[in-house]
């Protein structure tokens, strides 16, 4: 028994109630959002959190980075604050959310600032919004903050505005699955005055985020963003609560339109929607009803595919439907998605029985304002020709390439009527004339199911006429003797056309089924069998065979080299490598039946996977194009995109393979070079001091300056061990830092010291800034950064240079070191090639370096949480500065 419409699907239902009690079961998170830093997410979320507590929540703040900001600050007074958690890092010391206490404390909502934040090594969870997670689903209500650019999907569009890229990124499902999420806005030229007067960064950092991230530019940009963000949000909740609540009705919250379309007379349809949406500033849909029969001519199937394609082109999302209810389809899609107008055909007035037919039946606009008087319709005037614009070309869209139209359908009418005719002749001296009747029928099915609709209603009219010429009283006349029999043959007649209908049309919709599975079973296939791959070749050998099958085209799979150049797979393809070069770099399709380079014999797909454009897919049909069908497009793009994940996968495999070659190679590096180091550490220094107890009881003659040159050497190779010994420690985890507070004048002064024979052709300048505080740092290893730094300064520069060094406190905190020279400095542009191990300079020989000394001072920088960068002189000369974060010095009598 057939379940009524307006009844509720009980299995909906059940969904429905199991989904609400594990919403019950979760806490609730709030999100505060923010288009960029600085607009007030923080302290809107503890303005909130008070707001509760007053409400006699029970609430506390698991972790709120104020960044300094004293009004931030201020709204802490009087709300728990969990302690953080205390990590061991590479001898240093970092702070984190503590999970665990917030898992175990009694409040009911927490507050935990940056739902991005990468976590610190050893935490439970890589990132912040994964602790958020876990409390959630522990049952903890949670308020939170993030920016628009750290949503996953968008920070690739925010890099490309700004030019800043984001790392710390949070899955889209997160935001989406929030229970609130609050916008937190404010107007670009307030926020740079925010910015100006120090209330979102120190001043000096202030400034230079106004003149590179904080441009008006960015802001409008970012704010824009968020906005949309914000707005999709609203707009897919606001559709789920329509289907819960009233799936019968479209809820106008925002514009959308859906286009009808049918033939080549809706052309100005489809350009006018185009500039109804633009004006509107809204989303459309170009959707054709397909009524699966075969009355459309192949110009009119063609007429069909170009309009969908030219919808396509100017922006709309293009659909075909199939149903035989050409208004309640249309009305079904616009509320499915939620359109709120619908732009339909009118032809201009029509003359004679057309008239009156359109009178009688009603038009398409008519029949779907009455089936959905909410939606507004809106009508577009159109050429004089049949009525009815969106229903008038019905090309079978989803069926597959049709048997020919039946040449001579009023022969195969009469040559099933002739064959029921001898078949009953012999059978109506034994059977009633009824039983006759079947046999016609059954005849008028056959030709309707092998040749149509047009030979189906032929062959009903013959049958009428068989039947009463050679079985109805007198026979072999079409006089009728009872007039009971014209009934007969009306119904007969009305019979067999019914039945010849609803034959053809299920004939069509087989086909379209079959072609449908056809599709499914390609991507299924191919999906199948890409999953076993392991290399790029495999893939391309699938990709080529079982997509080029399918769909009769010459497949060519274009990948890019290491430089993001194009090399086709297959060199012996016909490929114009300079299409497909833009497919790669742009992202979007080129060529045959597209907007770009329509030309081209072939069409370019691009290969989109999550992360990146992976290649090019080159489709060269050699019958019709399957790009002219909607549905055989989608599935290209499909296929295309399998492929592009296919080609992911086997990269971050090939990736992850070579960082585990590439870990053992080091840690068997270092195993090699600390076994070095301890070996020849012994007999260097066995040579060193026998050199120099020589030459200190007084050796003259012609071997004193070949002591002095033993010494030279031998303290040039005892400083080379010291720096492979110490790179070795540092790469394998074996250092640890020893930090004490200490003078910096006096760091620099011991590292003067160790290379003033080194440097003693160059001027040696010292600027430390005046008033330096006590610097937390391991003296050893800065000495040993500054003595590299010094020595590479000495040995890239000729005699006569000078070399200065500088040092300076940072207001945020930070200890900078700098070296300058005013040599010829480093050649190229690529400083971060500098800092490679065993990378050595022109002027190095064997003997005196062998390209460990910048390397060493990254990993020390590294190891105090700092960085090392350098960059060029004007108008010559390098620069190399050493950036380490630093905390005030204690005041004296106090423990620190």
């Amino acid at each position: 028994m057939s379940r009524p419409p307006d009844r509720p699907d009980p299995d909906r239902l059940l969904a429905e109630v199991q989904a609400d009690e594990a919403r019950q079961r979760r806490g609730r998170l709030k999100l505060f959002f923010g288009a960029c830093p600085g607009v007030g997410k923080t302290y809107a979320m503890l303005q909130a959190l008070h707001e509760r507590q007053r409400e006699g929540v029970a609430v506390c703040v698991g972790i709120v980075e104020t960044h300094g900001r004293k009004e931030t600050q201020a709204l802490l007074e009087g709300l728990p604050v969990l302690p953080r958690k205390r990590l061991e890092y590479r001898g240093r010391e970092l702070t984190e959310f503590d999970l665990d206490a917030a898992l175990a404390s009694s409040a009911a909502l927490i507050a935990v600032d940056e739902l991005a934040h990468t976590n610190a090594p050893g935490s439970r969870h890589a990132k912040r919004w994964q602790d958020v997670e876990e409390l959630l689903a522990a049952g903890f209500d949670v308020y939170t903050t993030v920016n628009v650019q750290h949503l996953e999907s968008l920070h690739d569009v925010v890099a490309a505005i700004t030019g800043v890229r984001v790392r710390e990124t949070v899955p889209d499902r997160v935001f989406d699955a929030a229970d609130d999420v609050t916008l937190i806005d404010l107007p670009a030229a307030d926020l740079i005055q925010r910015l100006r007067n120090g209330k979102v960064y120190l001043p000096d950092v202030a400034q230079s985020a106004v003149e590179r991230f904080f441009r008006p530019g960015n802001l409008i940009a970012l704010r824009e963003l968020a906005l949309r963000r914000v707005a999709d949000r609203v707009d897919a909740q606001m559709r789920a609560q329509r289907t819960r609540e009233d799936p019968g009705r479209v809820w106008p919250a925002r514009e959308r339109l859906l286009v009808g379309l049918g033939g080549a007379r809706d052309a100005p349809v489809v350009r006018a929607a185009a500039r109804l949406a633009s004006r509107l500033e809204a989303e459309w849909i170009a959707v054709y009803v397909d009524r699966l029969d075969d009355r459309a001519s192949r110009q009119e199937r063609e007429a069909v595919l170009e309009l969908l394609g030219e919808a396509r082109r100017l922006g709309a999302d293009v659909l075909t439907l199939a149903g035989d209810d050409v208004p309640a389809s249309l009305v079904r899609c616009a509320r499915e998605r939620n359109a709120n107008r619908i732009v339909l055909g009118a032809a201009a007035e029509a003359s004679g029985w057309r008239r009156l037919w359109t009178a009688l039946r009603g038009d398409l606009a008519s029949a779907v304002q009455r089936l959905a008087p909410e939606v507004d319709v809106v009508r577009i005037g159109v050429a004089a020709g049949r009525p009815g614009a969106a229903v008038q070309a019905r090309p079978a869209l989803g069926a597959p390439d049709r048997e020919p139209r039946t040449r001579h359908p009023l022969a195969w009418a009469a040559a099933a009527c002739a064959l029921a005719t001898v078949v009953a002749w012999p059978l109506a001296r034994v059977f009633d004339l009824a039983n006759i009747v079947m046999v016609y029928l059954l005849a008028v099915v056959l030709v309707a199911l092998r040749a149509g609709r047009t030979a189906g209603a032929l062959a009903a009219l013959l049958a009428v006429l068989c039947f009463d010429f050679f079985f109805v009283q007198p026979q072999l006349s079409f006089a009728v003797s009872d007039t009971q029999y014209l009934l007969t043959f009306a119904l007969m007649l009305a019979v067999a056309l019914i039945i010849g209908q609803l034959t053809a049309r299920l004939r069509f919709a087989v086909l379209a089924m079959r072609e449908r599975e056809r599709r499914s079973a390609l991507l299924t296939r191919l999906a199948n069998a890409l999953s076993g791959a392991l290399e790029s070749e495999r893939i391309v050998e699938i990709a080529e065979e079982t997509v080029g099958a399918h769909f009769q085209a010459a497949i060519t799979v274009v990948l890019p080299d290491a430089g993001h150049r194009v090399r086709p797979a297959r060199p012996e393809r016909s490929v114009d490598v300079s299409i497909a070069q833009w497919v790669l770099d742009h992202g979007e399709s080129a060529g045959a039946g597209t907007g770009t380079l329509a030309a081209a014999p072939a069409r370019y797909l691009p290969l989109k996977a999550p992360m990146r454009v992976r290649g090019v897919l080159v489709v060269a049909p050699r019958a019709e194009p399957p790009w002219r069908r909607p549905e055989d497009l989608e599935t290209l793009e499909a296929c295309a995109g399998q492929i592009a994940v296919a080609l992911e996968r086997v990269h971050f495999v090939e990736v992850a393979r070579d960082t585990l070659v590439q870990m053992e190679g080091e840690r068997l590096r270092n195993t090699l070079l600390l076994s070095l180091s301890h070996d020849l550490r012994t007999p260097v220094a066995g040579m060193l001091g026998t050199a120099e107890l020589a030459l200190q009881r007084g050796a003259e003659g012609p071997t004193r300056p070949l002591l002095q040159a033993l010494v030279e050497q031998a303290r040039a190779m005892q400083s080379l061990l010291d720096n492979l010994l110490q790179l070795a420690r540092l790469q394998s985890g074996q250092a640890r830092l020893d930090r004490q507070w200490h003078a910096l004048e006096e760091i620099v002064a011991s590292a003067l010291g160790h290379v003033r024979s080194a440097c003693a052709g160059h001027g040696l300048e010292v600027r430390l800034a005046a008033g330096l505080p006590l610097v937390e740092v391991d003296a050893l290893l800065l000495e040993r950064a500054l003595v590299n730094l010094l020595d590479n300064a000495c040995k890239h520069t000729p005699a006569g240079c000078r070399i200065a060094v500088d040092a300076r406190l940072d207001p945020g905190g930070t200890l900078v070191i700098e070296v300058a020279d005013d040599g010829p400095g480093w050649p190229g542009d690529d400083p971060s090639r500098l800092f490679a191990p065993f990378q050595r300079g022109a002027a190095e020989s064997p003997m005196t370096g062998m390209g460990l000394g910048l390397a060493l001072v990254e990993r020390i920088a590294a190891l105090h949480g700092g960085r090392v960068e350098a960059r060029k002189r004007e108008p010559q000369g390098s620069v190399f500065a050493l950036h380490l974060p630093q905390r005030p010095a204690p005041q004296e009598g106090v423990e620190t």
